[in-house]
């Protein structure tokens, strides 16, 4: 299993690493600073330089289903990898910081709706969570309350607690239709101080005030008990 630098530092560009395995699916290595799609959240991009200067473009960022590896899905007919090779892995920031901006922003959007959240996904601009609730909420409200979380700068910090400690506290499960990650022994909580806490393995900015100014795109009506609210970003 690779080790997983961007779970403790979301900032991290870029990583030394050496390949462990290559399949028909893309390339593995021992440690990368790349997230693997998953919690509503995409995988990164990127590049993967070898010491002669040879570089491969990664397009994706997947986790291998039955070993739960990382895999770094190359470009077609890019150039081959072998395994031992030593190789420097650099994401794609700006899409990353975007992506982390927009992930943090549904934090707060969890903590200002009082329903249950049935489903949701964050994309390079924008971001939509499902909440179960009977009547749309007031649109301009949400927008206004919204930028004044961001605008309040609330820092962000990561804990961790025990499989059984998060069992004992289930109001901190905002999710309905997925479970967090149980079986390794510990979850890591992301909170936003004085705002939001949470189970969660994103990548999220170190303060509310990095997400920049947001707007509320649209709410749907997806269902008798479900409402889809869109965000992105206002510049």
């Amino acid at each position: 299993m690779a080790e997983e630098l961007f779970r403790n530092d979301a900032y991290l560009r870029q990583c030394d690493a050496r390949v462990t395995k290559v399949d028909s699916q893309g390339i593995y290595v021992d440690r990368t600073v790349f997230y693997p799609l998953g919690g509503g959240q995409p995988g990164d991009s990127g590049t993967l330089s070898f010491d002669d200067g040879r570089q491969i473009r990664i397009v994706e960022t997947s986790i291998e289903q039955e070993s739960g590896d990382i895999c770094h899905v190359p470009e077609e007919g890019a150039d081959k990898a072998k395994i031992g090779d030593s190789v420097v892995l650099e994401i794609d920031w700006k899409r990353r910081h975007r992506l982390m901006r927009m992930h943090s922003c549904m934090h707060l959007l969890c903590a200002l709706i009082p329903a249950g959240v049935t489903g949701g996904s964050v994309r390079d601009g924008s971001a939509r969570l499902d909440f179960d609730l009977p009547e749309p909420p007031d649109k301009k409200n949400i927008e206004v309350s919204l930028n004044r979380l961001i605008e309040e700068d609330h820092p962000m910090s990561l804990q961790w607690i025990t499989d059984d400690e998060l069992k004992m506290q289930p109001e901190l499960v905002r999710t309905m239709s997925v479970s967090p990650p149980l079986g390794t022994g510990k979850v890591r909580l992301v909170r936003f101080h004085d705002v939001d806490l949470q189970p969660c393995g994103g990548t999220h900015v170190a303060s509310t005030a990095e997400i920049g100014r947001v707007k509320v795109k649209k709410i749907e009506k997806k269902g008798k008990h479900n409402r889809r609210i869109t965000i992105e970003f206002a510049d």
